[in-house]
């Protein structure tokens, strides 16, 4: 009795020990919670504090940059009447205001993610990236050798999906817009890209690894490691902000800067941490010698553009010398990429199809902008980029009327892409036209925007559409000293006043002798608008101008040497370097994008992986799919695949051992949109079933019927709603497996 008493008296005080530890615990836990709760709100209070700070000084910063841009837009469009140097300091100020500017942004950024372009999370870049290696969309080039980087091979499905893109491209564009289009070579000789700006500008910034030798863009290096270096909460704030003020401007660097930069930060190099070299530039073009010799350089075009632009005369020619005109060119590009990322969105050897609209610079309206007015687009003006960061839904009209959009035919264009890629299979929820700050933007452009695209990267820039005003055949005139002028016929004779340059020809010609005679020919040529320019550029340089003569270098005279003279003639009409539009489109980016887009699995199987083509671009229209592998069904596929064959309808015929389910699904990952199955019924009354690739449901009907349907679809003259209320459904299941 005693040890039971005993027994029970431990057995309370252990039961009463395990309740106070209980409790304890959980009192612990609760205050624990209570002060953690304290400390979170508290950290809260600090970084809300934080985000308005940084969004007043967001909110200044913004509206100086939208008063400077308007000052460097006055002085832009006063062209060559405008202080030369009050330009350049114009564009100094508002470059450095929007470094400022997007420093902070990147601080408040990385505090609270914005809104725009946030949601990358939406697609799938692993299971997509695995899909088109294991399908053989693409693969890397020369893999057996180790590859290289920067250089894709398309595959059978991946090279017919490209072609009926630019088949798509050149339906939308060329034929339907009535354009011109020409063939030029890849390999350019240097004068022609010296004279573009190629062989000076296009060039990064490079350093290498001390001891593997790997070359790396220094200023991608640079803005990575100053990007960790803003988001370490470690790091005191001053530092973070000279981070981040620093990242936005890495791209301008001089080489020097750069060095200095390098090592301020301790950048070394990636995967190795070894030392970097010093920056030096590194040119993108592929340089070649052409010829045996190896005295004509040249190189491998960087852009299909300059092959039309010095063609210019030949096809103003070919049109009657009527402006306005276009003429598009598709075909390869190269740019020798130090250190290509992201896949295909970096490549060194791509797809370009650009377009090059020449319109009289005084009349920028477009003919057809009418049938586009009311059309919703999705843009991103630089106002907006500036203050709230939202996109805007308007018509195209009202982006012309309200001065978003510079003038019509640009309009015209951004309405034209928006169609394209939409048709294309595109989500318009992820698409978006951003027009270029002030500060992006060459001297000589009169606006400019991009087509971006959202994907697992982000914000991707898939066409430029730009108003390059005559830049580029005005520098080609005047270094090739060919005539690329348009003319304007006047119906009447009109007398005009007009300002003329009188040379003193005693004073050039004691001073350059027999190459005074050019300097004078080119003088006393020159029309009214570039004698108006010449005035006003020798009043704004103390009376001291540097004249470039075309083919024959350039001259320094005074203001004694000119004199101008305003006189009345009669003129029957006016030469002038037309202005050119240019919406320039990469493929292989459009491609891509379509790729994260399209793709989606099975909501009943994760790993039934679809990619929802639209079926005119679609690699295969139909793929026929024998009950089994019964000779019974020869001659009955062949019969079929003439009829679609006939119809221009690429299909192929899947006889394999599995089922008809497995079957299906392979044909669904590489975005065959149709399904034809023979069974035995069909060797009877020659009627087949068709299987729609989304909604996977079924029809039945006599073969010249099927096919039909499926020219109706891939044309877009038929859905397959509209082919469902033709023809009977059709229910997969018992009679095909009792088959089977």
């Amino acid at each position: 009795k005693r040890t039971l008493n005993e027994s029970a008296d431990n057995h309370d005080e252990q039961l009463l020990e395990v309740i106070l530890f209980v409790t304890s615990y959980f009192l612990f836990i609760f205050d624990f919670c209570l002060l953690t709760n304290i400390e979170f709100a508290l950290l809260d209070m600090e970084l809300d504090d934080e985000v308005k700070r940084l969004d007043e000084e967001i909110g200044l910063l913004s509206v100086r940059s939208c008063e400077e841009s308007a000052v460097v837009r006055r002085l832009r469009d006063a062209g060559g009447g405008c202080d030369r140097e009050e330009l350049v300091a114009a564009e100094a100020k508002i470059k450095e205001t929007m470094r400022k500017l997007k420093a902070i942004q990147r601080q408040r950024d990385a505090l609270v993610p914005p809104g725009v372009g946030s949601e990358g999370s939406k697609f799938r870049r692993e299971q997509v990236e695995s899909l088109l290696k294991r399908r053989f969309f693409v693969t890397p080039a020369f893999e057996i050798y180790g590859g290289v980087r920067g250089l894709y091979d398309y595959g059978p499905p991946g090279c017919a999906i490209k072609n009926n893109v630019v088949q798509m491209w050149r339906q939308h564009f060329v034929v339907e817009e009535n354009m011109l289009e020409l063939e030029a070579t890849c390999l350019t000789p240097e004068p022609v890209l010296k004279a573009s700006g190629h062989v000076d500008k296009f060039t990064d910034l490079m350093v290498k690894d001390l001891v593997t030798g790997d070359g790396f863009r220094a200023d991608h290096l640079l803005e990575d490691h100053l990007r960790k270096v803003v988001e370490d909460r470690t790091i005191s704030g001053e530092q973070r902000e000279k981070a981040a003020a620093l990242a936005e401007r890495a791209d301008d660097l001089s080489a020097e800067e750069m060095d200095h930069a390098l090592k301020e930060w301790t950048v070394k190099a990636p995967d190795t941490g070894n030392d970097l070299s010093n920056a030096y530039p590194f040119n993108l073009m592929f340089a070649t010698s052409i010829g045996p010799t190896g005295l004509v350089p040249g190189y491998l075009r960087p852009e299909t553009a300059q092959g039309i632009f010095v063609n210019f005369k030949k096809l103003l020619e070919f049109v009657g010398g009527k402006i306005p005109f276009a003429c598009a060119q598709i075909g390869l590009s190269f740019r020798n990429e130090i250190s290509p990322k992201s896949g295909l969105l970096r490549v060194r050897e791509f797809m370009q199809a650009e377009i090059e609209h020449f319109v009289d610079p005084e009349k920028k309206t477009h003919p057809k902008f009418q049938a586009i007015r009311d059309q919703t687009v999705c843009l991103y003006p630089r106002e907006n980029q500036l203050t709230s960061r939202i996109t805007r839904e308007v018509t195209v009209g009202a982006a012309v009327d309200g001065g978003i959009i510079d003038n019509e035919t640009l309009a015209y264009f951004i309405a034209r892409t928006s169609s394209f890629v939409e048709r294309l299979g595109l989500k318009p929820e992820h698409v978006r036209f951003r027009q270029h700050l002030e500060n992006e933007m060459a001297h000589y452009a009169r606006d400019c925007w991009d087509l971006e695209v959202e994907t697992s990267y982000g914000w991707i820039e898939c066409a430029g559409l730009a108003d390059r005003s005559a830049y580029d055949l005005s520098n080609h005139s005047e270094k090739s000293n060919a005539d690329l002028v348009a003319r304007e016929t006047y119906q009447t004779v009109q007398r005009v006043e007009v300002l003329e340059v009188i040379p003193n020809k005693g004073v050039l010609g004691k001073l350059f002798k027999r190459e005074a005679q050019k300097l004078i020919a080119y003088l006393e040529g020159m029309e009214h608008d570039r004698a108006t320019e010449l005035q006003s550029s020798i009043q704004n340089n103390g009376g001291k101008i540097s004249i470039d003569v075309p083919g024959h270098g350039k001259y320094e005279v005074t203001a004694d040497m000119l004199k101008f003279e305003r006189n009345t003639k009669s003129i029957t009409g006016r030469n002038y370097y037309p202005s050119v539009i240019e919406p320039s489109f990469g493929i292989g980016r459009l491609l891509y994008c379509l790729f994260e887009h399209v793709h989606y699995s099975r909501p009943e199987d994760e790993t039934r992986e679809v990619l929802k083509l639209p079926a005119s671009i679609a690699p295969v229209k139909c793929v026929l799919l024998p009950l089994s592998k019964n000779a019974q069904f020869e001659s009955a596929l062949q019969n079929l695949q003439t009829k679609l064959g006939l119809e221009g309808l690429i299909n192929r015929i899947d006889d394999s051992g599995v089922s008809i389910g497995r079957r299906y699904s392979r044909s669904d990952e590489i975005g065959i949109p149709f399904g034809i199955t023979v069974d035995f019924d069909s060797l009877n009354d020659d009627t087949v079933t068709l299987r729609e690739r989304d909604s996977t449901k079924q029809v039945r009907g006599p073969i010249d019927l099927i096919v039909q349907a499926v020219r109706g679809m891939v044309d877009g003259t038929m859905t397959w709603a509209t082919v469902c209320e033709k023809l009977p459904s059709f229910e997969a299941g018992t009679e095909l497996e009792s088959k089977e």
